[in-house]
């Protein structure tokens, strides 16, 4: 039998989250008070190493939130959450949508590191060059008592590392 992601407790992420977080599938949805949808997955990584799932965060219409705070709030909920549930690691690359994935790692490390999180979690946030000769950017993000701390994070540094020097 494969992984199974443990599901999130809707109940517990709405206690400190501003917005209604709903389950539709294996997404996490909420609707801001403009009426912008969000949708939070998490798939499973095929790295062999240790256990990890990417974050995933859309916005299905691309609109604009407009510097709206209770997004953050809630999507911390949310990875909070997660982490109350599955002990394991976090991966998170931005959207390539627009070229704009430098200003979504930005925004994304600003909330992130916009709370208490810092204490708890520990982030680290990498370019790497893709195959069109731009960057991506890849964040992993862990519990800092995960007890496998040290050797995530080597190996997570080794594999970011070896995918830069093949690509030219």
């Amino acid at each position: 039998m494969g992984i199974v992601m443990n599901r999130l407790d809707t109940d517990a992420i709405n206690r400190n989250s501003p917005y209604d977080v709903y389950c539709e599938g294996n997404d996490y949805v909420f609707v801001t008070d403009t009426g912008i949808e969000y949708h939070v997955d998490f798939e499973l990584d095929s790295n062999p190493f240790f256990v990890a799932y990417w974050f995933n965060l859309a916005n299905p219409e691309q609109q604009k939130s407009h510097g709206d705070k209770k997004i953050p709030q809630t999507i911390i909920c949310i990875i909070e959450e997660f982490f109350n549930k599955n002990p394991e690691i976090m991966l998170y690359m931005c959207s390539t949508a627009n070229n704009k994935q430098a200003q979504r790692a930005r925004l994304f490390l600003r909330w992130f590191n916009g709370y208490e999180q810092q204490q708890r979690y520990y982030i680290k946030a990498v370019e790497v060059k893709n195959d069109d000769g731009g960057t991506d950017y890849v964040a992993l993000i862990m519990q800092r008592t995960h007890p496998q701390f040290n050797d995530i994070v080597s190996r997570y540094d080794s594999e970011i590392a070896m995918f830069n020097e093949l690509k030219p």
